[in-house]
């Protein structure tokens, strides 16, 4: 059999989807399993979204769309990015994509040369430093640490930088921890990266609308605007608006960038399907009661989780700020034996035996780059959460 690119070999199917794989297939064989591996919202797609999109197909919009998006799902972005960001895109500084995941492809493809450095703060979303190696780079992981409310700190993103370092990536609300960075925040960064002026910086803002507690988001290109020439501001409809499987993503940033993103999908995939744009015009320019309601739910969803898991001797827990996720830590599990006789050596471990067990998936912490943690989705129904948090009880209890 003909052999496969070299490249392939450091890339592994991302762990959140091999957890929720291996969730499926026990399902499958009749086990009663409680997934909480993959970060999607539990709610319905809004109505009047669902219905734009049907509006559409029976207007014609069936058509091949235009490579970088229609003028009408651009338009709604850039209305969206004054309105929530007080940020200002020409149509020539918008791209659509498959998800957000392609907008980081893009990105990547169109600018990494092998050997320049991706810095990834951790706790990251899985997927940053994986397409980061795909092209020749190398993934420079940032320690954001738990005292510091898992935010990056500005000491700690100059120390990491290089002459090889050609992107920072920046997730505020975080995937996995919930962590937020203030303008404050954004502002020590700015100052370290204006040192920097050949670093590119991706702020992926797809969690922005999930802020609780009073809290709210800041852009690192409204904070810093004289940055705004290498800041590319990644968004989407999937979290706020419970449109996952609609796969639209986007992005703002300079036009030159922007232009060498569209080259590369253009010989990918090319433009997003039209129906699903519409859908996301429509998302965009709606409501916005539709986020507040579904921001409430999670957070309540929040600090009834967080509020269990950390009555569980043996477990730690963070109050996230944002998203909706908790990311337990389960240092004080390690070295000792599961009820099912699996020595818990590691958060993998954990977290399979968590699974083989009780039935529950998560994600371990090594997955995104800072052990030992487990990440849980809160974005299910309370009954679900209650029923997840009983058995990881269990499970912490049989535990010698």
């Amino acid at each position: 059999m003909p052999g496969f690119a070299e490249r392939l070999s450091g890339l592994p199917a991302p762990a959140t989807i091999a957890m929720a794989v291996r969730a499926r297939a026990l399902r499958a064989e009749g086990r009663d399993i409680i997934s909480l591996a993959l970060g999607e919202p539990d709610f319905a797609t809004p109505r009047a979204v669902i219905d734009a999109a049907y509006q559409a197909a029976l207007d014609g919009q069936t058509k091949y769309p235009p490579v970088d998006g229609t003028p009408a799902l651009k338009a709604a972005i850039a209305r969206k990015f004054a309105r929530d960001n007080a940020l200002t895109f020409a149509p020539n500084e918008i791209i659509v994509s498959n998800g957000g995941k392609q907008v980081i492809f893009n990105a990547f493809m169109a600018t990494i040369n092998p050997g320049d450095e991706v810095l990834v703060p951790a706790p990251y979303w899985v997927s940053y430093p994986l397409i980061a190696r795909g092209f020749g780079g190398v993934p420079v992981e940032v320690v954001c640490r738990e005292e510091d409310g898992f935010r990056l700190r500005a000491d700690a993103l100059e120390a990491a930088i290089t002459p090889r370092t050609k992107w920072l990536v920046l997730n505020f609300p975080n995937n996995p921890t919930g962590a937020i960075c203030d303008a404050d925040d954004l502002a020590a960064i700015a100052d370290v990266l204006r040192r920097h002026p050949d670093v590119w910086i991706l702020s992926d803002e797809i969690y922005e609308h999930l802020t609780f507690g009073g809290l709210s988001h800041a852009s690192l290109a409204a904070v810093a605007p004289d940055l705004r020439d290498r800041v590319l501001t990644l968004n989407g409809v999937s979290k706020a608006y419970a449109m996952t499987g609609w796969r639209v993503g986007f992005a703002g940033g300079p036009a030159p960038l922007i232009k060498a993103m569209v080259g590369v999908q253009g010989n990918a995939t090319s433009g997003v399907c039209s129906v699903a744009q519409a859908a996301a015009a429509a998302a965009l320019d709606g409501p916005a009661d539709v986020i507040a309601d579904m921001r409430a739910t999670y957070e309540r969803r929040r600090d009834a989780v967080v509020g269990r898991l950390r009555a569980i001797p043996g477990l730690t827990c963070a109050m996230p700020d944002g998203a909706f996720y908790a990311y337990p830590g389960v240092a004080g599990l390690l070295g000792r034996t599961s009820g099912g006789g699996k020595r818990l050596l590691g958060d993998e471990d954990v977290a399979l035996a968590l699974l083989e067990e009780q039935g529950v998936s998560t994600v371990h912490g090594a997955a995104f780059g800072l052990s030992p943690y487990l990440r849980l989705s809160c974005a299910t129904d309370d009954d679900t959460l209650s029923r997840a948090c009983d058995r990881i009880a269990a499970f912490v209890a049989a535990i010698a």
